[in-house]
This record gives structure tokens, C-alpha cells and sequence, in this order.
């Protein structure tokens, strides 16, 4: 009797119906899941629209004057925070006031914006400085969701952070800034031979631009450090590489289109011509000569950028697949075989085309083999042109990196570990 009254009581516990129920509930679930079969869970049924999330749009902004890996690698990053990155690029007027006259003109900059494989979007003739006005065009035209730049200050003439209406409004976000290069770094590599001028010399841009150096000896690295220059000091990792990389081949029936060259001061005209010859393929392979073949062929003080700073820019171009880090001079019959190679294709703008009269053609084997064709170069612009806009200027840019170097050591010499890649 007592034990049936015990019974009795858990029977009409709280706690024995609750478990009732949900032992119900687990039950009925069990029960629907074996009735529905599985796919239908993968399936939008008739009348059920399921909200689609909005994509996280990031907005980063810069001069980006004499674009390098540095600025690409910061793009790699902002895209990495976000779906969608748009990019501003700053007007020539903007640069003009707050930094000195530019290298490149906006539409050079908006050219080579555009080629970076990590941007979605480009907005022409950003303000430097985000205004209020701007960064609510930004929130409400551009949908915008959190403005991106890197750790290193980004100071107006006045001493105010560009960047301080962002970081209130809490949209704001931080990048690591790339290693061992800046656009006042590459200037100050081609200024070094102004600065070496005999005393009462006068030198015309030709004769100055035989004098560029590109830092691989020892007084090049003294004078840089005296002056605060930062000449070359990029330090390769096999993580960046990757990190730039597409990571995929060619298909078994893919043609294969390979053009080579420097490379050097990456610009506007090699992204173009990189362009036309990706459209007459479906893989493109990019051979970039190494350090020593460039010295040969155009000057002991050539290249001004080495082979992986030049590896890296050409890898971040969309429009490339895939290069040969170090590629030979000679396009050999083996070298065509073992890459699969369909057309060789070189501009009609280069440093020296020359290389047609000589009987060390570098393309006399593709040529023999009917795979060689000329394109032509969409934009009249070479290395040496970017050289001879600082020669013809280099007073004025001089100013401009003494003003900037200032900055730039005092980022280097207050430099803590930021995380990030």
C-alpha cells in the first residue's frame, strides 16, 4: 500500500510530467525526420523564402601612387574583413594638397585599382580626408558596413587623424601594414642618384636616370639609412606567395598564353597589355626575369624593384594565372613543352625591341614554331617613363619624401607587433 501511494505521488509529479513531455517532443521529431527524406531539408519548399543574408561591404581608400605589392597586400586584407571591398582612389587634386604632386595620374591609379584581383569596386576621386558627408554617402549610396586602413597613422596637414569620424561612428577597422615598402620608398630608390650628384654637377634625365639603383650594394643600403629612406628591405615568405597565389592550374585543354618581361615599377601599361593577352586564352602565364637578366640587358642600376617585390605586384594582377618566378631570357622549345604553352605574345611598347634584329632572339624558337604574336600595347607607358616623371620633378618629390621619410621613421622606430596578415 505504502509503495503504490509512493507510485502514485511521481506519477503525479511536476517534474515526471515534464519529462513525459519532452520525451513527446523528442518523440514527434524522431517520427517527422524518418517520414521527411532528407534531401527536402536542402529544399526551399512553395511559399517559404528564406532571407538571404546581406553581403558585409568594406570600403578602404589611398592615393595609391606608384602601386605596389604593399598596397595590394593591404587590399588582400580589406577583402578578407568583408564580402565586397570598394575602393576609393584619391583625386589628383587631393594628393597635390595634402602630400605633393602625384607620380601617376588618377587614371593610371584607377587602372591599376581596378586589376587588383581582391576589389569588387572602384569609386574615382575620393576625398583624403573622410568627411562627414562622404561617410554618410558611404553608409547610404555605397551600403558600406566598416571603413578599412592600415595600423600606420594616417595624419592631415593639420595634425588630425584622416580617419576619426570612422572610428567614432564604430565602423571602423584595422589592417597590418605590409613590410619593407612604401610608395616613399620606391621614390626614394630613384631620388638616391639626385642625392649623389657631385657638388656644381648637372646632370639632364638621361644621364640621371643611367644612375638609378635599386639598392643592392652597400652604399645604396648606407645612403638610405642616412636619409631615412627604406631601400629594399622586404622580406619574402613562402606564406605571401601562396597567400597571392591563385592556387589552381590550367585545365588538360586549356590555352595556355605566356609573356614575359621585368615587370619593374609595375604600371598602368603592363596591366593593360597583361589584359589583351589574357583574352586570347584561357590560362595565363607570366615569366618575370630575374634581377641579373634585367641588369644585362638595361643597366647595372636596373631593376628598381627585385624579383619578388616584382613577383608579388604581377600575381595580385586579375588578369594573371600564374608566373614563372625567375623566368629564362630564351623561350626554349623544352620550356614551351613542359608548361603546354599554345601563343607567346610579347607589346609593341617595351625598354628594347631591339631584341628583333639580333641573333640572340630571345622568341626565335615560338617564332619558328608559328606560336609568336605581337599585341598591341594599349598604353604608351614604360618603366622609364615613370623614372623620367620623377627626374623631370625630382625637386619637388624630394620635398615631398623628406616630409614623408619624417613620418615613416618615426612608424618604424614606435613600431609594435600588430596581429595579422
Amino acid at each position: 500500500m505504502g509503495s503504490g501511494g509512493s507510485a502514485m505521488e511521481v506519477l503525479g509529479s511536476p517534474s515526471f510530467a515534464a519529462a513525459c513531455l519532452l520525451g513527446g517532443l523528442l518523440l514527434a521529431l524522431s517520427l517527422v525526420s524518418i517520414r521527411l527524406p532528407p534531401p527536402l531539408f536542402g529544399v526551399r519548399l512553395p511559399g517559404f523564402r528564406r532571407k538571404r543574408k546581406a553581403p558585409v561591404r568594406v570600403y578602404m581608400d589611398g592615393c595609391f601612387d606608384m602601386m605596389h605589392y604593399g598596397h595590394c597586400n593591404a587590399l588582400r586584407q580589406a577583402r578578407a574583413l568583408g564580402d565586397q571591398l570598394v575602393v576609393g582612389v584619391v583625386s589628383d587634386d587631393e594628393i597635390t594638397a595634402n602630400k605633393g604632386p602625384p607620380v601617376t595620374p588618377l587614371h593610371e591609379r584607377m587602372i591599376m585599382v581596378g586589376a587588383v584581383k581582391w576589389v569588387d569596386e572602384v569609386i574615382p576621386d575620393a576625398p583624403y580626408a573622410i568627411t562627414e558627408k562622404f561617410m554618410k554617402k558611404l553608409f547610404t549610396e555605397y551600403n558600406i558596413d566598416y571603413i578599412i586602413h592600415g595600423d600606420d597613422p594616417c595624419l592631415l596637414p593639420d595634425g588630425t587623424d584622416a580617419y576619426a569620424l570612422a572610428k567614432k561612428a564604430g565602423r571602423y577597422k584595422q589592417i597590418k601594414r605590409t613590410e619593407g615598402v612604401s610608395s616613399t620608398d620606391i621614390v626614394g630608390r630613384m631620388l638616391l642618384c639626385v642625392r649623389e650628384r657631385p657638388l656644381g654637377g648637372s646632370h639632364n634625365p638621361s644621364s640621371l636616370q643611367r644612375q638609378f639603383s635599386h639598392g643592392h650594394n652597400q652604399k645604396v643600403d648606407d645612403v638610405g639609412s642616412g636619409t631615412g629612406t627604406r631601400i629594399s628591405h622586404f622580406l619574402p615568405t613562402s606564406r605571401r606567395i601562396v597567400q597571392f597565389s591563385n592556387g589552381k592550374g590550367p585545365g588538360p585543354d586549356a590555352h595556355i598564353i605566356y609573356i614575359d618581361g621585368a615587370f619593374d615599377l609595375f604600371h598602368a601599361g603592363h596591366v593593360e597589355i597583361l589584359r589583351l593577352a589574357r583574352g586570347l586564352g584561357d590560362f595565363l602565364l607570366v615569366g618575370i626575369h630575374t634581377d641579373q637578366t634585367i641588369s644585362a640587358t638595361r643597366g647595372a642600376h636596373r631593376p628598381i624593384m627585385n624579383l619578388h617585390e616584382r613577383s608579388l605586384s604581377v600575381l595580385a594582377c586579375r588578369y594573371v594565372d600564374e608566373v614563372i618566378i625567375g623566368a629564362p631570357w630564351e623561350v626554349s622549345k623544352d620550356m614551351i613543352t613542359t608548361f603546354n604553352i599554345s601563343l607567346v605574345v610579347h607589346g609593341t611598347v617595351a625598354e628594347n625591341m631591339d631584341f628583333l634584329k639580333e641573333e640572340s632572339n630571345p622568341y626565335a624558337v615560338p617564332m619558328d614554331m608559328g606560336i609568336y604574336k605581337q599585341l598591341k600595347s594599349p598604353l604608351d607607358i614604360t618603366t622609364s617613363t615613370i623614372i623620367k616623371r620623377i627626374v623631370s620633378n625630382h625637386e619637388s618629390y624630394q620635398k615631398r619624401n623628406e616630409k614623408k621619410e619624417a613620418s615613416e621613421r618615426r612608424y618604424y622606430e614606435n613600431k609594435s607587433y600588430v596581429a595579422g596578415d
